[in-house]
């Protein structure tokens, strides 16, 4: 294989790393809301913040609160997300699950072979 000439090239190998890797057997795959869902929990974990369900519903950006909602509910199914008791029982945390993270852990991997190939 010729090495990246351009550094598109080393991000167009990286796509072409985390398609394959998604390819694997592992977490049933995501929509593209639920993968921007994914993101923002995984940068509010990166900055130890604390995430609910109502704060999910309340992001514009996301689209209606239902909407969200069945998505968070799609995401726990799914195996991606789970949620945890806070002092207010009513209220429910936003995290990860460490299938999750181990997906995050192997798309670092890829990132880091694509770069590697300069």
């Amino acid at each position: 294989m010729t090495s990246p000439k351009r550094p598109a090239d080393i991000y167009l190998r990286f796509l072409q790393l985390a398609d394959a890797l998604r390819g694997l057997p592992s977490l049933p795959p995501l929509d593209p809301l639920e993968e921007r869902i994914l993101a923002i929990v995984a940068r509010a974990s990166q900055d130890d913040e604390r995430l609910s369900v109502r704060d999910m519903m309340g992001k514009k950006e996301l689209g209606a609160p239902a909407t969200v909602h069945n998505r968070l509910t799609s995401m726990r199914e799914k195996g991606w997300l789970i949620l945890t008791d806070t002092e207010d029982t009513r209220r429910k945390q936003v995290e990860l699950t460490q299938e999750a993270l181990k997906y995050f852990d192997k798309l670092s991997k890829c990132m880091l072979k694509a770069a590697s190939m300069n």
